[in-house]
């Protein structure tokens, strides 16, 4: 029986998945397989890639939650649950978001802080994965990302009668797309998140195998959404950058380092601030290919057609100079750049097509990601790695 279409309603997609349970990667692998797994993620050592996250279920399951739309807009009940759990006060205002509700709130005493609050049940293990993920952050050095602040009791997150969420620091900072892009702030921003890598790879965190869309196992079965996409030159890059990854990526993917990742350093993830460049939310991170984070972050600086690598080779210099890139590396990274364009743009026109009220948020980095690919797109795989080694090669002489 073929699957069902990914435009029906979310309540279909969620009985189509059946008894998938959310973040339960290790479920639908072999059990020595999966304690083999555990052991190594403990010691944040696992280079073995999930073999759930390239499975139907798990991509029916992924793509069941961005078809859900956001908590309704019902009485905001955001100051009982501060006080409540954490005993603060304070003005409140709501900030965009495609899933859960988000507010920031101003305390009497200058504090910035973030609420984010769901009612709908993955949000459990996305809200476990994002506060801990942070927690662990905290002291690292290189980067900068918010804090969580814990409940009375002492929580990272709180449940409070079907209401999941949990409280954080708001990072004083401008975003990046809201910069110029010198070479020097590009290399910063590499170099930042190279740090960022470094210090997740020692982190053991909860349901880091939940299903998330934006997971590179997902990326084979986009092209079911190809029927969204406008017809025209965009449509043909996208065709043909998945057929290469399918064709000469996937099958290698799973020989590169595996870790825990922010899997969505977007230009609108990522902050200028005093303290350095910092990172916010990590509510698509998992378990991936290390080179994802720079694969994605590299591919949302590419604007210069008259660069080999459309102007993020300081970018890439700058998470080589930390963190050298594998001879494998170096020459998935111009494929996988391209990929993650195309995977953007697959999702981001079907949930516009979701939710036509909302397309102006959803395709926020659209314009960028297909402007991106159509600089990309004339690199083959033998100058694709040069343009990445001439990149590595100008890291290390500074």
């Amino acid at each position: 029986m073929s699957a069902p279409p990914l435009w029906q309603n979310e309540e279909h997609h969620f009985q189509q998945v059946g008894s998938f349970e959310l973040g339960a990667c290790r479920d639908l692998v072999p059990d020595k397989k999966a304690a083999r797994h555990d052991i190594s993620l403990a010691a944040g050592r696992d280079h073995m890639p999930c073999a759930a996250a390239s499975t139907e279920a798990y991509f029916r399951a992924a793509a069941a939650i961005l078809t859900g739309r956001p908590d309704p807009a019902e009485p905001d009940i955001s100051a009982a649950l501060l006080k409540r759990h954490y005993g603060l006060a304070g003005s409140i205002a709501t900030l965009s978001s495609e899933l859960e509700r988000t507010v920031e709130v101003n305390l009497a005493d200058g504090r910035r802080l973030i609420l984010k609050t769901s009612t709908r049940p993955e949000a459990i293990d996305s809200f476990r994965f994002q506060t801990a993920a942070m927690a662990a952050l905290q002291g690292a050095a290189g980067f900068v990302a918010p804090e969580v602040l814990r409940t009375g009791s002492g929580a990272l997150i709180f449940d409070d009668e079907g209401v999941y969420g949990y409280l954080q620091s708001r990072l004083e900072g401008v975003p990046l797309h809201r910069e110029t892009a010198t070479p020097d702030l590009l290399f910063r921003t590499g170099s930042a998140l190279a740090r960022l890598n470094l210090a997740l790879a020692q982190v053991d965190v909860p349901a880091a195998h939940r299903p998330v869309l934006w997971h590179i196992g997902c990326w084979s079965r986009l092209m079911e959404l190809e029927q969204y996409l406008p017809s025209g030159r965009i449509a043909d890059s996208v065709r043909a950058a998945m057929a290469e990854y399918v064709e000469l990526i996937e099958p290698q993917i799973a020989n590169v380092m595996w870790q825990v990742t922010h899997n969505d350093p977007s230009p609108f993830n990522m902050l200028v601030t005093d303290q350095g460049v910092g990172f916010i939310d990590f509510g698509d991170g998992c378990w991936s290919p290390r080179i994802q984070d720079l694969a994605i972050a590299a591919s949302h600086v590419v604007s210069d057609p008259a660069l080999p690598l459309g102007g993020a080779e300081p970018l890439i210099a700058g998470y080589a100079f930390v963190i050298p890139l594998s001879t494998l590396e170096a020459r998935l990274l111009v494929g996988l750049m391209r990929a993650r364009h195309s995977a953007l743009i697959l999702v981001n026109y079907w949930r516009s097509h979701l939710f036509p009220a909302d397309a102006q948020y959803i395709k926020k980095n659209v314009a960028r990601a297909e402007r991106g690919l159509s600089i990309l797109t004339p690199l083959d795989v033998a100058s694709g790695e040069a343009a990445v080694r001439a990149a590595m090669s100008w890291a290390r002489s500074r």
